[in-house]
């Protein structure tokens, strides 16, 4: 699974860790994330993260 990098903060979404304080499990790949997630450091939209 591919990891992808916030624009803003440079937080790396990791999908093996997923984001489980915003209810995302483990082995969640980024595609499959709700489109209102946020990044949980600077609260940047999914739109503005880039693979890695």
């Amino acid at each position: 699974m591919q990891s992808y990098v916030c624009t803003v903060c440079a937080y790396q979404y990791d999908p093996e860790v997923g984001d489980p304080d915003s209810g995302i499990e483990p082995g969640t790949p980024f595609e499959n994330i709700p489109d209102d997630w946020v990044c949980p450091v600077c609260g940047a939209t999914k739109d503005q993260f880039e693979s890695e």
